[in-house]
């Protein structure tokens, strides 16, 4: 079993012959906070007032044909940004900090009769907390 990461333990990302849970498209956003202060007659000066919170965002296709269950994933998130739950996100054995889900989006791409969820894509965006 090949574990790529996990968000505290409301999931874990992992690949192995029975799962793939991964994430794809993950973007960091790291960023300053400054003021300007603008002059007469001059270019304004920047003024550095600190770091920014980091935000993570990623995309996760959900999929029962690679043994997971959408629904049950995506309540256990729903439930997480509904709480705000704050844990570490861990990628590749390096923690990127405490974080909470700022925003998620759902696509239920595939549903099978019965209204049975097969296939999500979820775009989840992690916000530093502090």
């Amino acid at each position: 079993m090949a574990e790529i990461g996990n968000f505290g333990k409301e999931i874990t990302f992992t690949t192995n012959a029975e799962k793939v849970l991964a994430p794809k498209n993950m973007k960091r956003e790291v960023s300053a906070r400054t003021k300007q202060h603008n002059l007469v007659a001059q270019k304004p000066k920047i003024e550095f007032i600190g770091p920014d919170l980091d935000e993570t965002t990623m995309t996760i296709v959900l999929s029962a044909e690679h043994g997971v269950k959408p629904r049950k994933i995506i309540e256990k998130l729903e439930a997480a940004v509904a709480s705000g739950t704050v844990a570490n996100l861990v990628i590749g054995g390096k923690s990127l900090g405490k974080v909470y889900i700022s925003k998620m989006s759902e696509t239920w791409d595939t549903i099978w009769n019965q209204g049975e969820l097969v296939r999500a894509t979820l775009d989840i965006t992690f916000s530093e907390y502090r």
